[in-house]
């Protein structure tokens, strides 16, 4: 989601929030919506017992992207970062090499972490940890709901 937003960022979609602040107050009710309806069922289901393989991948795959994509702070740190960053008359070329990198970035480390929790002994690890994970994890996505909601 990174390149995304990187992706965007170059293409000005920050400037459009900032011309059009109700889509911005749009996607952030949205998005903070959206992460307490996650947070909520990850709370309620932390000491569920786990399911393996009754959901489909492409549920989780969903779920990730719609976190991110309702997410309007992603694009403007992303936004804000590229100004510092990056002179503002970069060619065309050079933005879609940075946003590549992000591409490659995230394929490669997600790739790996998804390799990682493969291994039996790594998933049995998270297994035994689930219910501290999934509550932290609700905790977080909660107080980043929050933080979208009454944030500036």
């Amino acid at each position: 989601m990174a390149a995304f937003w990187t992706g965007l960022a170059f293409a000005g979609l920050a400037a459009i929030f900032a011309l059009v602040p109700w889509a911005y107050l749009a996607a952030r009710l949205v998005g903070a919506a959206y992460l307490f309806w996650v947070a909520w069922g990850m709370w309620r289901g932390a000491s569920q017992p786990m399911a393996l393989g009754t959901r489909p991948a492409r549920h989780a795959f969903r779920d990730g992207m719609l976190i991110n994509l309702t997410n309007p702070k992603s694009v403007l740190f992303a936004a804000a970062v590229l100004v510092v960053i990056f002179p503002g008359d970069m060619s065309a070329g050079a933005k879609l090499a940075v946003v590549m990198n992000h591409l490659v970035i995230e394929v490669v480390f997600y790739s790996a972490l998804a390799l990682m929790l493969s291994r039996p002994a790594m998933a049995r690890a998270c297994l035994r940890a689930r219910l501290v994970i999934d509550k932290a994890a609700a905790l977080v996505l909660g107080a980043l709901g929050l933080r979208l909601l009454f944030g500036r």
